[in-house]
């Protein structure tokens, strides 16, 4: 499945003009339930660390989370990291025209190799970790890099079907994962063993988020994937889609669930 090429055209769109992108980061805010989430987990961190702080988005891609930080308080310093140099590029040149270039802060980086001594009280990693195969180098490294009871936050997938995999022998619907989902208990044992002190997880993509996935993520992207047509088809598709979307998400975000194809990870240093 080709999801990296659609998200470039996309981008390219919507990146026109800082209105437009404004427009797209508020539009994926409101479609991927996993910004529900975020922004409800970020809104709880900023009352513990304060309107003052040091932020690092690991792995910022579009710069999404980016700019929904930089509204949440105008006082952080937020760095974002991403291995990708054309996004880090367009990010900073984004950033700066909307007149945010002293808050926010992009270059190019690997987690694997990223350290700055106790610096951050926040970090922030949305699906970045079931890309990089040496997870327990990176989460070493956050732990260096952030101060005592410092924040990390994390959203990836789990393996209740993280990635639309359900057996053994199926592929990530993405293609581009290194593993297919975190068991919830092997992440916080590699939490715990790379020195967080507290490890708080919790399923999200429960029975609502699954359906809203499908809805709102999976099957505009298989359309994508199928002809150039569907890019005219796709407003009306939402049209139709979109409400149910949003109750689903509300509902994913509001319900507790037992299990889940996605995971909320908060770690205490």
């Amino acid at each position: 499945m080709k999801y990296d090429p659609i998200k470039k055209g996309l981008g390219e769109v919507f990146n026109r003009t800082p209105f437009l992108r404004k427009l797209f980061y508020r539009l994926l805010d409101l479609l991927l339930l996993r910004a529900w989430h975020i922004r409800r987990e970020l809104r709880k961190a900023r009352r513990q660390i304060g309107p003052d702080a040091d932020v690092l988005d690991a792995g910022s891609g579009f710069g999404q989370y980016t700019w929904y930080m930089s509204r949440l308080s105008k006082n952080w310093k937020i760095k974002g990291v991403d291995v990708k140099e054309e996004q880090i590029r367009d990010c900073n040149q984004f950033f700066g025209k909307i007149g945010r270039g002293e808050q926010v802060h992009f270059e190019i980086g690997d987690l694997t190799r990223f350290r700055e001594e106790e610096k951050y009280n926040l970090v922030l990693c949305v699906d970045v970790m079931e890309h990089i195969l040496e997870d327990v180098e990176v989460f070493k490294n956050y732990v260096f890099s952030m101060q005592k009871g410092g924040i990390l936050l994390i959203s990836t997938p789990s393996d209740q079907g993280g990635s639309d995999v359900h057996d053994v022998h199926e592929d990530s619907f993405i293609g581009e994962h290194v593993r297919d989902g975190y068991n919830i208990g092997e992440i916080e044992d590699k939490l715990q063993s790379s020195g967080f002190s507290e490890v708080y997880s919790k399923y999200s993509y429960g029975w609502p988020g699954k359906i809203s996935w499908r809805l709102s993520m999976k099957y505009p992207i298989i359309m994508l994937n199928a002809g150039k047509l569907f890019y005219i088809l796709l407003p009306f598709y939402y049209l139709l889609t979109f409400p149910f979307s949003l109750l689903l998400n509300f509902l994913d975000v509001s319900l507790k669930h037992r299990t889940g194809t996605g995971l909320i990870v908060k770690a205490v240093k």
